[in-house]
């Protein structure tokens, strides 16, 4: 299994955009899991963590154990060029760089302040090259092709996001031997199609 670590980027604010560590105490951690218990919902266990918010909009991403098993299948599948959709706060990206057999990450990612705050974590690394662009607006090179294409740019399940998924899946096809959606599953599950 490929490991997912918490993330290890410096915290910092820029335009809407916040990264922050947030502690879940011993306490916090029994009354989450209590409510999952009683909800069907996972749980925060006791430690610090990293979250990437957005002012408006919330928490986006974070590095909880939970957000990290969400992520396990576009790590798993990761090999030679592989192409994803979000920055957010790296965590996918620097599981993937663990593995020996990934050759290139090409990051698509829609907000420079999100580039300008993860980014700077990415820069010592060859292997990685970051756009700025929309993931519906980038056009690959026509020769690219990607050992897996992850597609995470969601900032919660719901199924208005499943078009944007089936329209991101079309488009990048032709050029991928695996792609995925962040919450796909669930979001079908759910909503029942």
């Amino acid at each position: 299994m490929p490991l997912i670590d918490s993330v290890n980027i410096p915290e910092g604010s820029r335009g809407k955009w916040t990264v922050a560590k947030f502690t879940v105490s011993e306490q916090d951690a029994k009354m989450t899991a209590l409510r999952a218990a009683m909800q069907g919902r996972g749980y925060v266990p006791a430690g610090t963590y990293t979250q990437l918010t957005c002012q408006g909009r919330g928490i986006v991403m974070s590095d909880t154990p939970d957000e990290r098993r969400d992520h396990y299948q576009a790590v798993h599948r990761a090999t030679g060029h592989v192409l994803i959709n979000g920055l957010g706060i790296g965590m996918v990206l620097a599981a993937i760089l663990k593995k020996p057999d990934v050759t290139k990450v090409t990051v698509v990612e829609v907000d420079a302040d999100v580039i300008a705050l993860v980014g700077p974590s990415f820069k010592d690394d060859p292997r990685v090259d970051i756009v700025h662009a929309s993931a519906f607006d980038y056009k690959p090179p026509t020769d690219a092709r990607y050992g897996a294409v992850w597609h995470d740019i969601w900032d919660d399940l719901c199924g208005d996001n499943l078009p944007e998924m089936t329209k991101l899946k079309r488009k990048y096809g032709q050029k991928t031997k695996w792609q995925g959606c962040w919450g796909e599953y669930e979001t079908r599950r759910y909503v029942g199609r």
